[in-house]
């Protein structure tokens, strides 16, 4: 049986041991507290980061839309000094690289911009078409195949995976993939053109002029045919003997590309094919200043002067023209 005293002493120290307890759990609010509290500062300066940087990528845009590249590029440098997870500041650093040919360190932002965006198929897509120009076919095909994964209707991913089978020397997929773009978009010049492309080397002189007139038809008050569609136009109207329009063709072809031979050895070889060795031997003068080693300017040549000597033989006396 406890003496009174020491009943007195236990109560007496009940309180002590209640208030220590009170104490621990104060301290353990005051650390979940304080935890919370850092956890909040930190997330708030990460969003004034986050805040700061896609203000500074957003005038980075502004200035690569203006044509402003060397600001758009610091701009976008400066985001990323204060976040590298910024996706949009790695895209805009990558196409601003991009444009003055710093075209390794490009890839390694616009990869690392399509990592931070979770593979958003504008960013892939910019991607595959990257790694195409710098004929790394696999890599880009790799792209285009997400891209199409995330989405179908896409015509911009249906013609990069024709650009794709092009390289690839598959020229018939190619052909059904740029049919995909055009059924989703059916003015789409860019595709037009490869399609067209692909029937002159098929030797479907009569696709290719429907292509072309078509792509002509799609065009709005003010633009203009590209070079290569008068170009394209010119051989096919060649091909199915209309040569007066594809003459034509030619020397619009010509005038909007004063320093491309090609044309000017399409109106010889035209020339030459409709007897007129004078005209035939102007354009293969242009052409040949253009292009003194071209091929198919010294084959053109060879074929003029055989002209001009079967012209001279009939010619002198005793030749056709004389009996």
């Amino acid at each position: 049986m406890l003496h009174p005293a020491s009943i007195s002493v236990v109560k007496k120290a009940r309180p002590v041991k209640a208030s220590k307890t009170a104490i621990a759990l104060l301290a353990i609010m005051s650390g979940v507290v304080m935890l919370g509290g850092c956890r909040a500062i930190r997330r708030y300066d990460e969003s004034r980061q986050t805040i700061a940087a896609r203000r500074l990528s957003r005038q980075g845009l502004e200035a690569m839309h203006a044509g402003q590249w060397d600001i758009a590029e610091g701009l976008f440098a400066d985001a990323l000094d204060i976040t590298r997870a910024d996706d949009r500041a790695h895209w805009g650093l990558a196409e601003s690289l991009w444009q003055r040919g710093e075209r390794d360190a490009a890839l390694e932002h616009m990869e690392q911009a399509v990592r931070l965006s979770a593979s958003d198929p504008r960013l892939t897509r910019r991607l595959a078409r990257m790694y195409l120009d710098l004929g790394r076919i696999a890599e880009a095909e790799r792209q285009t195949v997400a891209a199409l994964e995330a989405d179908r209707e896409s015509a911009e991913v249906w013609a990069l995976r024709g650009d794709c089978l092009v390289h690839r020397g598959d020229h018939l997929g190619a052909l059904a993939a740029y049919h995909r773009a055009l059924a989703i978009q059916p003015d789409y010049p860019d595709v037009q053109l490869q399609a067209a492309e692909l029937y002159r080397i098929q030797g479907r002189y009569d696709r290719l002029l429907a292509t072309i007139d078509r792509l002509q038809d799609s065009l709005g008050t003010g633009d203009v045919c590209p070079v290569r569609g008068h170009l394209l136009r010119g051989i096919a109207l060649r091909h199915l003997d209309r040569p007066l329009e594809a003459q034509h063709c030619f020397a619009e072809a010509s005038r909007g590309a004063p320093l491309d031979p090609e044309p000017h050895l399409h109106l010889a070889e035209l020339h030459l094919k409709m007897g007129d060795l004078a005209a035939a031997r102007q354009s293969l003068a242009e052409a040949t200043a253009l292009a003194p080693s071209s091929e198919l300017a010294m084959a053109l040549s060879q074929k003029l002067q055989e002209a001009h000597g079967r012209i001279a033989e009939e010619e002198r006396p005793g030749g056709l023209f004389n009996r």
